[in-house]
């Protein structure tokens, strides 16, 4: 097993580092800000009454070009390898911590997956509808076999809220200590749903974003118990 294949198996985990440019992760950033004016009064976006946005839900239907950083092959390569040919991109969210308005979220799993419509509830369960789009906490065995890119668009550094995790979790066991997860500009984390994290505040006086594309992937278009995914854009 490679040594990335290695990291995300034991540790539920790995950084791809240079996966983008800072260029590449600048461009993507002015592309953004140029779709979030242009939807400024859409739900999907979270943004304050002085327009800082925070973060957006439903980029794939926002911002269609988004899959194409899956596709991108620094990236391509890992995520077929670990989902197959039939992989794709399941959901597409947004995040960042704006100067001067950080927030902060608790230890979690990512257990909530997009559908096209609230279905049967067992193995689905806690239907929710977020802006617009259904949602169920998914099953276990499902959210096992997923992956999760997380594309920095900034380096991040204790000074602007690094992601939290507490390597392993995915699979139970032990508790280990949590690490902080620093990186640079262009650098792609990749991680399980079910990976116990966490984020905390900014300093309140950095005037550095944490800008994240957040790319959720599943290993085929199909869902058990009659569901099927909100959006599915296979990688190849």
């Amino acid at each position: 097993m490679t040594g990335w294949r290695a990291a995300l198996a034991d540790d539920g985990f790995v950084l791809l580092p240079g996966v983008f440019t800072p260029d590449d992760a600048a461009e993507l950033a002015s592309e953004w800000s140029a779709v979030c004016r242009a939807n400024a009064g859409d739900d999907a976006i979270m943004a304050d009454a002085d327009g800082r946005v925070s973060g957006a839900r439903d980029l794939l239907r926002l911002w269609p070009r988004v899959v194409d950083l899956a596709r991108r092959p620094g990236l391509l390569g890992p995520l077929v390898e670990v989902l197959g040919p039939a992989g794709g991109v399941v959901r597409a969210l947004y995040f960042d911590k704006p100067p001067g308005h950080g927030w902060a979220l608790p230890w979690h799993k990512d257990r909530n997956v997009a559908v096209a419509a609230h279905g049967p509830l067992g193995r689905f369960a806690k239907p929710t509808t977020k802006a617009g789009v259904p949602h169920a906490e998914a099953p276990e065995e499902l959210l096992a076999t997923m992956v999760t890119g997380r594309v920095h668009l900034d380096d991040v550094t204790a000074e602007n809220g690094p992601l939290r995790v507490i390597p392993g979790s995915h699979r139970g066991g032990e508790p280990r200590p949590p690490v902080e997860v620093f990186c640079r500009a262009g650098d792609v984390l990749l991680m399980r749903p079910l990976l116990t994290h966490a984020s905390g505040h900014c300093d309140p006086h950095t005037r550095r974003h944490r800008r994240i594309i957040h790319l959720e992937c599943a290993t085929s278009p199909d869902l058990p118990d009659g569901y099927r995914w909100h959006d599915f854009d296979g990688l190849r």
